[in-house]
Formats: C-alpha cells, sequence, structure tokens
C-alpha cells in the first residue's frame, strides 16, 4: 500500500471521528432539549392552577376601604375546610406525596438509594394534587418545592428511558439538572435553575453540569411560560436611586429581613418536627385548628395574608400599603405595615409545617417586600426601591441563598440601576440569617425527613 493510500485512509478516518463526534454532540443536545421541554410541559399545569390565585385575590378586601363580600369571606374561610381534607389525604392514600419535595430530593442526591421512592411517579402526581388544592383555597404558600420535583423525576425517567442520549451524565447529576429546571419552568428564569442547582442542590461548580443545565433550564422556561412567571412580573421600578444611597439602604433592610427571614427558618423547623408527630395521631383536629388559624388571619388581615404574595408585592409597587379605617396617619401605616409582616411570616409556618406541599419562596419574597417598604417609608425614602431590595433580602435571610436571591429578585422587579443595592442587601440578609439560625432551611427540613419517627 503506497503512502498515498495511507493519507486518503487516515483522512477518511478522521472525517468519519469528527462526524461521530458531531453526531454524539448533537443527540447529546437533542436529548437535553427534549428532557427541557417535558419539564416545561410538566410544570405547566401547576403554573395555571397559580393563576388562580391572582384572580380570586381581587375579592379580597385588600386595597383598603372595601368592605368584605360574601365571596370574599368563603375565600377566607376556605382554610377551615380544605386543611383537615389536605391532612386526612396525607395521613391516608396520599401519603407519599406530603411534604415539598426540596427536602426529598435533596436527600436522594446525597444518597441515591432513595431515588427510587423519591422520584416515582406516584408521589410526584399526588404532591402536585396536594398543592393544586392548597393552592385554589389561598395557602399562603409557594410552588418551587412540587416544580423541582417535577423536574427532577421527569429528568430521571428521561435518563432511564434514553440511556444513549445522555451517556455523559450521572443519574445524580441528571436529577440536579432536572430540579433546577423544574424551578426555571415553574418561574420562567432559566438562570435562576441553572444558579439553585449549583448553589443549593449539588454545592458543585462545574462545567460538566452547567452547560446542560442551561440548556434544559431555557427549554423548561421556554416551554412553561404560558401560565408561568413572566418577565418583570411583579413590576417595573422606574426610580433613580445612586449607588451610594442603595448601599445604604441595603444595611437596614438586609438586617431587618435577615432576622425576621432566620426566625421564619427556625421557625418552620420547629413546628415541622413539633407537629409531625401530631398530626399523623389526630389529622382532622389538627387540620382544623390550623385552618382556622389561617382563615382567622385573613379576616384580621383583610385577605392580605393569603395567596403566595405575588398579588399583594404587586399592590405595594402600585399603590403601596391599603388605607384602611377612617384615619389615616404614619402611626397607622406603621402599625398596619408590622401587622402585615407578622401574618406574611405566621401563614406560611402554619401552612407548611403539617406537610402541605408548597414553598416558601414567594412567601419570603413578600415578607422581605414588605419589610423594605416599611423601612424606606419611616425614613422618607422610595417605597418602590424598598420593595426592590426587600425582595432579595426576605428570600436570601429565609433560605442562606444570596445569589438565588438576587436573581431572582432581579427578574421579578426590573431595573438593573438596583443591582449594586440588591447584591448587598442579599449578602447581609444571608449573613444575618446565619446569625439566628444556622442551617439552613432546607437543609433543617431535609434533616427531619431522614430523623427516625417518633
Amino acid at each position: 500500500m503506497t503512502s498515498e493510500n495511507y493519507s486518503k485512509i487516515a483522512l477518511r478516518t478522521k472525517a468519519t471521528s469528527k462526524f461521530n463526534e458531531l453526531t454524539r454532540l448533537a443527540r447529546h443536545f437533542i436529548g437535553l432539549l427534549v428532557v427541557g421541554v417535558l419539564i416545561g410541559l410538566a410544570c405547566l399545569p401547576l403554573n395555571l392552577v397559580d393563576r388562580i390565585q391572582e384572580w380570586l385575590f381581587g375579592f379580597l378586601p385588600t386595597r383598603g376601604q372595601a368592605n368584605w363580600t360574601l365571596i370574599g369571606v368563603l375565600i377566607a374561610l376556605a382554610p377551615l375546610v380544605i386543611m383537615p381534607v389536605l391532612l386526612l389525604l396525607q395521613r391516608g392514600p396520599w401519603r407519599a406525596g406530603s411534604g415539598s419535595g426540596i427536602p426529598s430530593t435533596m436527600n436522594a442526591l446525597e444518597d441515591p438509594s432513595l431515588m427510587p421512592q423519591a422520584m416515582n411517579t406516584t408521589s410526584t402526581v399526588q404532591r402536585g394534587l396536594l398543592w393544586s388544592i392548597a393552592t385554589s383555597a389561598m395557602f399562603p404558600l409557594g410552588r418551587e418545592g412540587p416544580v423541582v420535583e417535577f423536574g427532577a423525576a421527569v429528568a430521571r425517567a428521561s435518563q432511564k428511558r434514553w440511556p444513549n442520549w445522555m451517556p455523559s451524565l450521572t443519574e445524580r447529576q441528571m436529577v440536579a439538572i432536572g430540579g433546577g429546571a423544574g424551578l426555571a419552568g415553574g418561574f420562567n428564569t432559566p438562570l435562576l435553575g441553572v444558579v439553585f442547582m449549583l448553589e443549593e442542590l449539588t454545592a458543585e461548580y462545574s462545567i460538566v453540569t452547567i452547560w446542560p443545565a442551561l440548556v434544559v433550564c431555557v427549554a423548561a422556561a421556554g416551554f412553561s411560560n404560558l401560565g408561568g412567571q413572566p418577565i418583570f412580573g411583579l413590576g417595573l421600578i422606574n426610580v433613580f436611586a445612586p449607588e451610594r444611597e442603595q448601599l445604604l439602604l441595603a444595611i437596614p433592610i438586609g438586617i431587618a429581613a435577615g432576622v425576621v427571614g432566620g426566625f421564619f427558618n427556625r421557625g418552620l423547623v420547629w413546628a415541622t418536627s413539633y407537629l409531625a408527630p401530631i398530626v399523623r395521631q389526630r389529622p382532622l383536629r389538627t387540620g382544623l385548628f390550623l385552618g382556622g388559624g389561617l382563615s382567622l388571619l385573613a379576616l384580621l388581615s383583610w385577605g392580605t395574608s393569603t395567596a403566595d404574595g405575588e398579588a399583594l408585592v404587586k399592590q405595594l409597587l402600585d399603590q403601596g400599603l391599603p388605607e384602611l379605617g377612617s384615619e389615616h396617619s404614619e402611626w397607622n401605616s406603621g402599625l398596619l405595615s408590622i401587622w402585615i409582616t407578622v401574618v406574611r411570616v405566621i401563614g406560611p409556618m402554619l401552612a407548611l409545617a403539617p406537610g402541605v406541599p408548597g414553598g416558601l419562596i414567594d412567601p419570603s419574597l413578600t415578607f422581605g417586600a414588605v419589610l423594605g417598604y416599611t423601612v424606606c417609608a419611616v425614613i422618607g425614602f422610595s417605597t418602590q426601591i424598598g420593595v426592590g431590595l426587600g425582595l432579595a433580602a426576605g428570600l436570601s435571610g429565609a433560605t442562606q441563598l444570596p445569589l438565588v436571591s438576587i436573581i431572582f429578585s432581579w427578574r421579578l422587579v426590573g431595573d438593573q440601576e438596583l443591582f449594586a443595592g440588591a447584591c448587598l442587601t442579599a449578602v447581609i440578609a444571608a449573613y444575618t440569617g446565619r446569625l439566628v439560625c444556622r442551617t439552613p432551611v432546607y437543609h433543617g427540613l431535609a434533616n427531619l425527613q431522614r430523623a427516625p419517627r417518633r
């Protein structure tokens, strides 16, 4: 064989090798896109259910000077009926669907032997149905728990079904990517899903997972945004604030939200641990007590304690706090703001502690926004800026995830001028929250799931 023939064979072999590599990469990319689309479609029903809350919120007298209507009273009393039903279902036929969904996903990532139980279809569907019922009854909880588990379960099932399409990713990596993509699909925020995966689910900053996660999260967000969170979903802040003023505001807002978020973290974990055996033994009585508490808070707060809080934050940005009563003064406004903050902390604890599926991202954003609004109202600064910085501070104080908080708050309230203030506020709130409670909230709840039942 001549040297010319050897050269032709070598070139042909090299071309074949490149073609095979391109084919492998294309198949891998298409596989990731398909997984993202499937996760987005799985999250779509939950996003559509979430829209019910905003519609029902309009029947409540939250805007001030409005009277309770019959529909509004029925909405406020819904938890009194629904909570016992949910706890009976969680104790009986839908036992596998109780809990947030994120702690079980985290435990499965830590111990792969738990994957089949944590990601099975039955528990995933049951958790979604329980959350949908609670959301329709205006429970004050978010949706990141179910959507994270939906994403993780779909990603794992897809890899099991088509293993040759994603050969470079392990089961653990695929589940973590899917969990982040579920969050991206639930809130139409692709970068949020990637950062949540890195900051909370894996704590590993690796290119091996970052690039695939970006593809999956973008696809998931794109196919779930029919009912998901639109860009700048809570509004736009068009108030100019120099960075020096933002950084000064970040200190009181970050400390206040960090303290409240830390106590919210500690209180939720303690209440979950305390109520677990009581709910198993007396679900009906416990459900009536907790549901009655949620209904009472709704009636005493003019409905502001209900729902996930997004509609309330929109109201703060557009109109400020409601003017309740015949006399409206700065003193009354201050007391009202404190009261709304209290009910926005207690309400989610009553809803989540007994194991009702849901999330704490939206509740944390809400009490942070109210705190930021209050701080700026007291010192005579723009309350819109207080809401923007408070969103990041509340979430960071409760979860101790500053990067997630910065990205999410920036996505919800659009104004890049606030970026410096949001960064410092989130960091201060995270440090302050850790001083109050050393263990981040999702890790605390995951530890409770691993602990033997009493």
